[in-house]
């Protein structure tokens, strides 16, 4: 009776973690994409800055 006793805690406690391991994945999944927009956002007024700075140095 015992051993499924804590047979039975150690799954609820493999049940939590898997839960909690979950969470953060996606909570991880979540700042990748707002990284991914916030880089190509930079990237994409760079790319103006530079395109930019061409026609100047152009017109010179």
């Amino acid at each position: 009776m015992f051993a499924v006793a804590v047979g039975f805690l150690g799954l609820a406690v493999l049940g939590v973690l898997a839960v909690r391991v979950f969470l953060e994945a996606r909570r991880l999944g979540e700042q990748v994409t707002d990284s991914a927009r916030r880089i190509n956002r930079a990237a994409e007024d760079l790319e103006r800055a530079a395109t930019g700075a061409a026609r100047a140095a152009k017109a010179l």
